[in-house]
Order: structure tokens, then sequence, then C-alpha cells
């Protein structure tokens, strides 16, 4: 079976998909009901919140994420349930423990966190939405190409959308618009510049070379490809992404409830829980978490501190305002020890 953190790290792996095609659906479905007349007609009247309106990118197209994230934090729970040292009252009673997912404040969890993320990629998508609808308007370009660029052109054979810029972070939809205007233009640096992008697809590398070294523009069709599958490739990236983000920090957060609920069914302090921050120790930990490693607090509430003044009391938790450059990518874990050892010894045993 491996360690606790182990077996947590490999939960993760494992459920980390089904959150990833939570995202990619949703956005799908948002795609699938996009009328692009409507959003033209807006345009065209210069109306860009009414035109992002149009786009139907509302909450209730991200509930599936509600449900994967329900999923991960109640396996995460179930998980340290399992591996969780056998707990004792006051008295040295043997105290037996399960895992509550429908606890009033496990659920109160699921939902704050299902909340902050949705509205979080909500919102995240509308300003994306409006920033390319800005940058179009001040290139000239027209409302129907606007449209298009966003919600993305219908593929004939499949009958759905592809290249569309929803989906993607506001930053990576700037990277695709620049690789199309460098290639439309004939823009040399910039058509280099996209040869450097480790999401593109290189089976048009031959192709792009070649406009290199002649010094001209791709045809637009050409370039509607190239940049088509790079934004499908981005948005693939968001939801990798957001897919290993959230269901780490849901695992994490339930290993933090699991602990809570076992100290709440002993009748113990939480005083009496020492934490540790570990990193995996390699040269992929960021600075800030490599700084936190091997720091050590009382109780469950006390937040660990990072260099960046970020406050976390577990890996992936964003509840006290750490941003997503502390939680993204992060691998660490956080050991809970009880220090009511003699109980504990006295129930294995020893």
């Amino acid at each position: 079976m491996g360690s606790l953190r182990q077996q947590l790290d490999a939960l993760i792996e494992e459920l980390s998909p089904a959150m990833e095609k939570a995202f990619r659906e949703a956005i799908e479905d948002i795609k699938s009901e996009i009328v692009l007349r409507e959003v033209v007609e807006r345009l065209e009247r210069r109306d860009v919140e009414g035109a992002i309106a149009a786009l139907h990118i509302d909450l209730a197209a991200f509930r599936p994420l509600s449900e994967a994230i329900r999923t991960a934090f109640n396996a995460g729970g179930l998980r340290v349930a399992k591996n969780m040292p056998r707990l004792s009252d006051p008295m040295g009673g043997r105290v037996v423990f399960r895992w509550d997912v429908l606890n009033q404040r496990a659920e109160q969890i699921i939902r704050e966190a299902s909340s902050t993320m949705i509205t979080h990629v909500t919102e995240d998508t509308k300003q994306m939405a409006r920033e390319r609808i800005e940058a179009g308007y001040a290139k000239g370009q027209g409302p129907n190409t606007i449209a298009l660029d966003i919600a993305g052109r219908v593929n004939k054979v499949t009958g759905r959308r592809e290249g569309g810029l929803l989906g993607m972070t506001s930053k990576l939809a700037r990277t695709v618009e620049n690789a199309r205007t460098a290639l439309l233009s004939g823009d040399i640096e910039g058509i280099k510049h996209y040869l450097t992008l480790t999401r593109r697809d290189k089976r048009f590398d031959r192709q792009v070379a070649k406009a290199v070294r002649e010094g001209k523009p791709l045809p637009a069709d050409a370039v509607q490809k190239i940049t088509g599958r790079l934004a499908d490739r981005y948005v693939q990236l968001r939801a990798q992404t957001i897919a290993r983000t959230e269901t780490q920090s849901s695992v994490h957060a339930a290993k933090h409830e699991a602990y809570q609920q076992g100290l709440d069914r002993a009748g113990r302090d939480a005083a009496l829980v020492t934490r540790r921050w570990r990193s995996v120790g390699d040269g992929r930990v960021r600075h800030t978490h490599q700084v936190l490693s091997g720091d050590e607090l009382a109780g469950m509430d006390l937040p660990f501190q990072s260099p960046s003044g970020a406050l976390l009391r577990f890996p992936g938790d964003t509840s006290l305002g750490a941003g997503a450059a502390e939680i993204i990518g992060c691998r660490c874990h956080v050991e809970y020890n009880f220090d009511f050892a003699e109980e504990y010894a006295r129930s294995r045993g020893r």
C-alpha cells in the first residue's frame, strides 16, 4: 500500500482525469450553446457586455466541477481514515472513527471550495473574452472574426466548434493571438517565437519554417489550422492545470478535515496535534515551499506562512487568500502527529 503520502499522491493522479474531463465538457457545453449570430449582432453594436452575455458563460455550466471536487474530497477523507492511527479518548479507551463526508463542517468546505473555484473560472473566462473583443476592435477586426476567434469554428465533420479561445486564460489567449498575427503578417521574429512554443503542433513546423526562410506570411486557411490546434492544446493545458490543482487541494483539505473529525470523535484538544510541512525535495519545488519544508506548527488552525506572505494550513489551501503562485503544481504534504503518544502506544499494544 505504501505510506499515506504515497497513497494520496496516487489518489490525486487517479482522480485528476475526472476533474479534467469535467472542465473540458463544461467548455464544450458552452461552445455548443453559442448562437454566433447573437454574439455578432451585439458586437456590431459595440455592446461588449451584451456579447459576453450571449456566450452564456455562467456558473451552472461549470457545475460538473463541483461533483468532481466532492468526489476527490470524499475519496481523500476515506483514504486518510483508513490510515488513521487508532485513537483513544482521554481515559485511554479505544475510539472507533469513521470518515463522514456529510459532516456539517465537511459540507461547508466542499461548498466553499466549489463556489470559489467555479466563480474564479467563470469570471476569468469572461475577462478573457472581454480582452479579446477589445483587442479585436483596436485592430479593426470585424465582429464575425472576433466572435469566431472566441467561440471557435465549426468542424463540418464533427459538428463541434474547434480552436476557440474559450477555456483558456487571458495570458494563453494572448499567446494564440500573437501567433495568429505574426503568421498572417509575416512578422519573422513573431513566427520564430511561435516555433518555440512547447504546445504547438509540430506537424506544421516545416510549413512555418518555410515562411521564415522566404520571409512571407502564411495563407489564412493554414494560419487558422495552426492557431486552432494551438488553442485546443492550450485549453487542454488549462484543463490539466485546473484538474491537478483542484484535485490536490480537495484531497489535502479532506486530509485536514479527517484529522479534525478524528480529534472531535476522540474528544481531544487540537493543541495535541503538530503539523509539519514536507516538500518533495527535488529541483522542481518552488522556492517558497523549499523554505517552508520542515516548519512545524501546533494545533489545526494556525497557518503556515510562506516567505511570500501567503498563509496556508495545508498544501493547496486558498481559504486564507493564498494565490495561484503558491498552489499550482504543488506536490507538498503536511504530516500530522498526535502528541498523546502514551495512549496511542497503549492502543497499539506496545
